[in-house]
């Protein structure tokens, strides 16, 4: 029998009814804001073909390893996945696999906001189940050929007023250049500056990358080209609208190292001779010189690390990264920042937003930074942690020691396009049911609350991400 569900009006709301009442009053001030999205994944292609989306497995699945990795833990293959190179799969399939396994998402983020996209955008409010798979499949599909659901209008449907992408130092930006041209398109698509791959001698094919660097810009191939290089790409980023540059790492570390020992380390690196320790200084330097680009050129530099990415290694042979085994692991900031922080921590124009998906972190070391440096930034939960109770648990242990005007607001960090309201009304539910029991407390006034509110979906995210 399918059960027949919908969504609650006061879902993620505090129980105690007065308490409820005041999250109420605080969510509806702000439910209906504009979508400020200053890091995510959306392909900008994407908005500038503007075609239908393909089928429901597209949409829902494939793309989407929050889902494919649970799948996967339930016993699913990459092949019945669609996830095999060396294989085809029909997507009704795929879809029936999600439908078998739906109660395994009881509980999860991806759960809940699968089934706010299903009800808010087709009308679903029943569970998703074997026995109507297949009809709950054509309902969805023949919805996505009407021209309403193509991604330009769905842009506007958001309400997305900013939404920025992540993006090769080498893109040549034509996606975004095209959309800043079309003047029937009236959002801000950003670009967003990631050179992690650059920066990194131990990365794949390290110095074939730095070779069409440095042939892309017509800078020398000793370090200072190679600093040139970077910084060159960045002002073509900024001259596409960028405001960010977005620090992938393992961990945060940076160290400050004389001219003459980083134009050796770099002569190691691209000739592949470095140690492994050689190889950490190396990208700890560049780190930190990022840093110093970012005071230069004013590129909020955001950084967010601590994940083991692609942990199983025959998986990443085979299928290849963003598969679902990216494992989180215990993160350092206070003395791997150090250096970075003694050099440009108190520079007026810099602007370091820090992300973690280690929670320990969050009150011990990242809120004590930013209740100090003023051009330091506490990032909203993220990844593994942007999820009901992470969210309130983040709250909780950065606030009593930077309050909340020194985060960053949220960010919903998806590939997943559809899943951006679902994300952030998550994150606006939540800040209202926090808000809501430090009114009831009496810690804070409702006034307060209101424009506190107000702020973590507007002004906050503007002034950290230079909006």
């Amino acid at each position: 029998m399918t059960m027949t569900t919908g969504l609650d009006g006061d879902r993620l709301l505090p129980a105690d009814p007065r308490t409820r009442e005041i999250a109420r009053e605080l969510y509806a001030a702000v439910a209906d804001a504009p979508i400020l999205s200053p890091h995510g994944h959306v392909d900008p292609r994407m908005l500038a073909d503007d075609q239908p989306f393909a089928d429901p497995t597209e949409l829902f699945v494939t793309h989407d390893h929050y889902v494919t990795r649970l799948l996967v833990a339930s016993g699913a293959s990459f092949a019945e996945l669609g996830l095999d190179p060396n294989s085809a799969a029909d997507p009704r399939d795929v879809w029936r696999l999600l439908a078998a396994h739906w109660h395994r998402f009881a509980g999860t983020a991806s759960g809940y906001w699968l089934a706010h996209e299903f009800q808010t955008l087709f009308g679903i409010t029943e569970e998703l189940a074997p026995e109507n798979a297949d009809r709950l499949y054509d309902r969805i599909a023949s919805t996505l050929a009407d021209p309403d659901f193509r991604p330009r209008a769905l842009f506007d449907r958001f309400r997305i007023e900013v939404l920025a992408t992540t993006d090769d130092p080498l893109d040549d930006l034509a996606a975004h250049a095209a959309l800043a041209a079309d003047p029937t398109f009236t959002g801000r698509v950003l670009p967003t500056f990631r050179p992690d791959a650059y920066l990194d001698p131990e990365a794949p094919g390290f110095a074939d990358r730095i070779a069409r660097l440095h042939a892309a810009t017509g800078t020398a191939t000793d370090f200072a080209g190679y600093l040139a290089a970077l910084e060159a790409r960045r002002a073509h980023f900024v001259a596409h609208g960028a405001v960010s540059a977005d620090h992938g790492v393992l961990e945060p570390f940076t160290a400050d190292i004389a001219s003459d020992v980083a134009d050796r380390l770099y002569a190691g690196a691209v000739a592949g001779t470095l140690s492994a320790d050689e190889a950490r200084t190396f990208r700890g330097h560049m780190l930190l010189q990022m840093a110093r680009m970012s005071v230069d050129d004013g590129l909020v530099m955001t950084i967010h690390p601590g994940v083991r990415r692609n942990h199983h290694t025959e998986t990443f042979r085979r299928f290849g990264a963003d598969r679902g085994h990216d494992i989180p692991v215990r993160t350092e900031y206070t003395e791997n920042l150090r250096p970075l922080l003694e050099r440009y921590g108190m520079e007026p124009g810099l602007h370091l937003v820090l992300f973690a998906v280690d929670e320990t972190v969050y009150s011990r070391e990242v809120a004590p930074l930013a209740g100090f440096y003023p051009s330091l930034y506490i990032g909203a939960p993220w990844w593994f942690l942007d999820a009901p109770d992470a969210i309130l648990r983040f709250r909780s242990a950065v606030t009593e020691t930077a309050g909340f005007y020194r985060s960053s607001g949220f960010i919903d960090d998806t590939r997943a396009f559809l899943s951006i309201p679902a994300r952030h009304d998550t994150a606006r539910r939540l800040d209202a049911a926090f808000l809501a029991r430090l009114v009831r407390e009496g810690r804070v006034s409702l006034p307060t609350a209101t424009r506190i509110a107000h702020d973590l979906v507007d002004a906050i995210p503007r002034e950290v991400f230079k909006l």
